[in-house]
């Protein structure tokens, strides 16, 4: 099975909103900094995952947003 760059975005955004929560709830500091090594890592991880990701659109920058095309 073949993991998606938006399933690293999501995992990532969740380890370092755990990492938020649980520096305001003072755990222990070994728990706090091992899960930010962890998420430092999956960014590194993450960005190489976006970067890498053989995807493919239609769009170009004359397209402006996609939800507001200007002159279209």
């Amino acid at each position: 099975m073949k993991s998606s760059a938006m399933f690293w975005v999501g995992a990532t955004t969740i380890v370092l909103i755990l990492v938020t929560v649980m520096a305001t709830m003072n755990f222990s500091f070994s728990w706090v900094f091992y899960i930010t090594v962890l998420g430092q890592l999956m960014i590194v991880y993450m960005v190489y995952k976006v970067l890498t990701d053989n995807y493919k659109t239609l769009k170009t920058f004359e397209d402006f947003y996609e939800d507001y095309p200007i002159g279209k």
